[in-house]
Parts: structure tokens; sequence; C-alpha cells
């Protein structure tokens, strides 16, 4: 039974798919944003893309990253991200890559942006309600 008001998204209901390129990923489509969950093999390396609409933000959770993207002048630029790191991509043309001996894994935020700064909003949203033991 599904409850309308709260919902888990099992593993087993993601879409799972295994890339050429050495990517392992399960993706959970929502109605306004898209999480998935990728592991990357050691020596792996995705392809170069952009996103024209969405919004990519990714959390490292395991391992190490070589971030690869192109600037505004065009000129391609590199950093790492390790656990715990949040890489913002915006629109950049970029690339990931695993270039140790050990899987490295991370979850991707994806959403389409309105052009509006929410960061107050999200910030001050949440509402606290004491409950009592056993209330119903």
């Amino acid at each position: 039974m599904v409850d309308a008001d709260f919902k888990v998204i099992h593993k087993e209901d993601s879409f799972h798919v295994i890339k050429e390129t050495g990517t392992e990923v399960n993706y959970y489509i929502l109605e306004e944003a898209e999480i998935h969950l990728n592991r990357i093999m050691p020596h792996t390396v995705q392809e170069w893309h952009f996103h024209q609409k969405i919004d990519e933000n990714i959390l490292v959770t395991k391992g190490k990253l070589l971030c690869r993207y192109i600037d505004e002048s065009g000129v391609e630029k590199s950093c790492y991200a390790v656990e715990n790191d949040v890489v913002r991509v915006f629109d950049s043309v970029h690339t990931f890559e695993n270039d140790t001996d050990e899987i490295a894994e991370f979850v991707v935020f994806r959403y389409v942006p309105d052009g509006t700064d929410k960061r107050e909003l999200i910030k001050g949203d949440k509402v606290s309600v004491r409950r009592e033991k056993g209330s119903e």
C-alpha cells in the first residue's frame, strides 16, 4: 500500500542501467526532480556532456572523482572531489573519471531550476510538531 502523504521508493523500483563506459546507475525519477545513484568502476571515464535545462549536483559518497570541465573561455580544467564533497556542474561541458583502483560512488540530484533563489525558503521551511507517544 502506498500512502499519498509519504512514500519510500525502493531500489528495486528504480531504473537500473549499466553503461558501456563502466558506470552503474540506479535512476529514481520523480515528478519535478531526479535522483540517481552512481558507481563508477576503477579507471573509467564517462562521456563528455552538458545539460541544456537540468541543474545537476553531485554528492560523492565513496572514493575520489576526477572532475573535468570546459570553462567559459573554452579551456579544459579539472579538480578532484572526494567523499562528502558536492559538485555543482551548472551548464558546463563536463565529464567524470575514476582514475583510482577503487570503485567511486556518488549521488546525483537533478532538477530544472526556474531562476528563483529559494535558499531562505528552504532554510526556514521546517516546522517542528510535538506528538505524544501513542497518539493517533
